[in-house]
């Protein structure tokens, strides 16, 4: 029987302590993540051995086709004359089958529909789990997260949604572990699941972790809450009275109120010029896995044009997709337009932002013309999913290059310069490869 967490402190955790709220046990880290600039506070630094980051750290050095071959059993495919690869690992990372989904019915209270948290339910109601470590919102601000054990599938509602910040989502895995609980699902962004993925020979090694799901989820610039709460207010004359806002593949922001409003805001007309500087951190304009290319099944957007976006990359997360198969409508994702276009002029202004050059904007008599156009005629579905990847992959070295050069060569694998050679970026100097790690000529991929 695991000690009682509401009595008992995690053993050999001394720096987290446990409360029961509702039947899910919260883990409150009472020591501080150490200041580091490039640190997203996934919650391995808050543990007993934070020395691990050096290994463990997405912003250090990853080595990506070295878990991709220890999680998937491969890393991502190269096409070859005797070989005929998935067309879109290169951005993707590696995966079994791409869908378009939606769960019927949708979950109430979910960002989406509610595949992710459903998946985390079906685990634990199939006792496939002995609990799931996840994001729930803080009891006093409904953005902020917070890391939450689940033990109980009834209590996975209360994470369904978006929240803004940064949370030790990690810092749960070990108490976890020590209180009994050997068989675990996470569900995270990818900064969270490349050092989960890491330590994992570890727990299982010397903590005794049995098994291991990963529902990961898609995640580019993040943000404090703090900042969030300065864009909502930008955005809205009662920010307190938003309940919802989620950044669609239609190039439109929805954002929902506790009143039952709606409103859609293209892209076009968000105030993103008008924020700081270093709203967004510099992890997050240099992440350089967009897709969670280590999770067994990747839950998002990109690629869904309206619905879900499901990667399922190997076997275990084929096994949990097919737990909830009965409730998903699924069908082929589609992928129309050109994203050449708009990468490039992505290129242009964030070659001026990491100048240190205010951003171009679009002058207020076009802006009508282009968000009309824009959902109809550019990238939709999979080209839209693969702009966003080339987009991230520019981003993080041309901010690297600005304001940490040193960082290039070890922080950049491989394949973010396969997809930023097709628009002329390429090393300084050849970036440092583990294992398989062919350059790739990205002209060749079409819509």
């Amino acid at each position: 029987m695991s000690p009682s967490p509401d009595t008992q402190a995690a053993s050999s955790q001394s720096d987290t302590t446990w409360g029961v709220e509702g039947g899910t046990t919260v883990a409150k880290p009472s020591v501080a993540a150490p200041a580091r600039r490039l640190c997203t506070d996934c919650g391995l630094s808050r543990t007993d051995d934070p020395k691990r980051c050096g290994q463990a750290c997405q912003f250090i050095q990853p080595d990506y086709p070295c878990l991709e071959r220890r999680v998937h059993g491969r890393v991502r495919q190269r096409s070859n004359a005797a070989h005929q690869a998935q067309p879109d690992e290169l951005f993707f990372g590696p995966y079994q089958q791409i869908l378009s989904a939606r769960l019927d019915p949708p979950a109430q209270g979910a960002q989406w529909t509610g595949i992710t948290t459903r998946l985390a339910e079906m685990l634990l109601e199939q006792g496939l789990v002995d609990a799931v470590i996840a994001m729930a919102a803080d009891p006093h601000d409904r953005w902020r997260p917070r890391p939450v054990l689940v033990k109980r599938a009834q209590d996975m509602a209360q994470c369904r949604g978006m929240r803004m910040g940064y949370a030790p989502l990690l810092s749960l895995v070990e108490p976890a572990l020590a209180q009994g609980h050997k068989r675990l699902a996470v569900i995270g962004i990818p900064c969270q699941i490349y050092a989960l993925r890491a330590i994992q020979p570890q727990l299982e090694r010397e903590q005794g972790l049995e098994q291991l799901y990963v529902i990961g989820t898609p995640c580019s610039d993040n943000t404090t809450t703090e900042n969030f709460h300065q864009f909502l207010g930008l955005i809205s004359d009662r920010p307190q009275d938003i309940s919802y806002v989620e950044f669609r593949a239609d190039y439109k922001v929805e954002v929902r109120t506790d009143q039952g409003d709606q409103r859609l805001i293209p892209f076009l007309n968000l105030p993103l010029s008008t924020l700081p500087p270093d709203f967004f951190p510099l992890t997050c304009r240099t992440c350089v896995d967009y897709t969670n290319v280590l999770a067994d099944i990747t839950v998002g957007y990109m690629g869904g044009h309206g619905q879900q976006w499901l990667l399922v990359r190997n076997a275990r997360g084929q096994a949990v997709l097919d737990g909830i198969q009965g409730q998903l409508v699924t069908s082929a994702p589609i992928s129309k337009g050109k994203r050449e276009g708009p990468v490039r002029g992505f290129m242009a202004n964030t070659e001026r932002a990491a100048g240190g050059l205010p951003l171009r904007r679009i002058p207020a008599w076009i802006k009508p013309l282009v968000n009309w156009l824009m959902p109809r005629v550019g990238p939709r579905g999979l080209e839209f999913a693969r702009a966003r990847v080339e987009m991230k992959a520019i981003e993080s070295i041309l901010h690297l290059r600005r304001e940490a050069p040193a960082r290039l060569k070890n922080m950049l694998p491989q394949h973010v310069w396969d997809l930023a050679a097709r628009y002329g970026l390429k090393p300084a100097t050849p970036p440092a490869t583990h294992g398989d790690s062919d350059p790739v000529d990205t002209s060749k991929v079409r819509p």
